[in-house]
C-alpha cells in the first residue's frame, strides 16, 4: 500500500517525489495542511484547444489532483483512497497565465470522503467548479 504520510512529508518539505503526472503537467504544491491544499500550474500553449482556450480536462485535471492531496492529510496509517465520482461545473474560460486550485475537505467519514475545489484565475475570476467523492480503503492484509 502507498504510504501517504512519508509522501506528503517529502512535497511539503521540497524533496523530490515520484508524481509523474504533476511533472507531466508542470503542477506545483503551494500549500497543504489537515483537509486542505492549493496547487497550480501554468497554462502551456499546448494545453490549448482549437478554439485557444484550455482545454477543459486539464483544468479538472488539477482540480482533481489537488482534491485528492487534501484528503491525503485525513488518512490515517494504511488507510488508501481512490476517487468514485467527481462533478464539476465550468464557470468562465482561461488561455493563458496560472491556474490555481484550492480544495477543502467538506466531510471526512470513515469509507467516504467529500471534498470541493475551486479553479481560479490570476484574477482570482473562478474557472471551474468540482464535488468529489473518494473513497478510503483499508489495508486488511494480515
Amino acid at each position: 500500500m502507498f504510504d501517504y504520510p512519508s509522501y506528503l512529508e517529502k512535497l511539503t518539505s521540497g524533496e523530490p517525489v515520484n508524481n509523474p503526472f504533476l511533472d507531466f503537467l508542470g503542477i506545483q504544491m503551494e500549500e497543504i495542511r489537515e483537509g486542505y491544499a492549493r496547487f497550480s500550474m501554468e497554462i502551456k500553449p499546448e494545453f490549448l484547444q482549437g478554439a485557444g482556450i484550455i482545454q477543459g480536462g486539464l483544468s479538472i485535471a488539477l482540480s482533481s489532483e489537488t482534491a485528492a492531496h487534501a484528503v491525503m492529510t485525513t488518512l490515517a496509517s494504511g488507510e488508501s483512497i481512490t476517487t468514485i465520482e467527481l462533478k464539476n461545473n465550468f464557470l468562465s474560460m482561461a488561455s493563458q497565465g496560472r491556474l490555481t486550485a484550492e480544495a477543502t475537505v467538506f466531510k471526512r467519514g470513515r469509507v467516504l470522503v467529500i471534498v470541493d475545489s475551486i479553479v481560479r484565475n490570476d484574477q482570482g475570476k473562478a474557472i471551474s467548479r468540482s464535488s468529489a467523492t473518494l473513497m478510503v480503503v483499508s489495508d486488511y492484509s494480515e
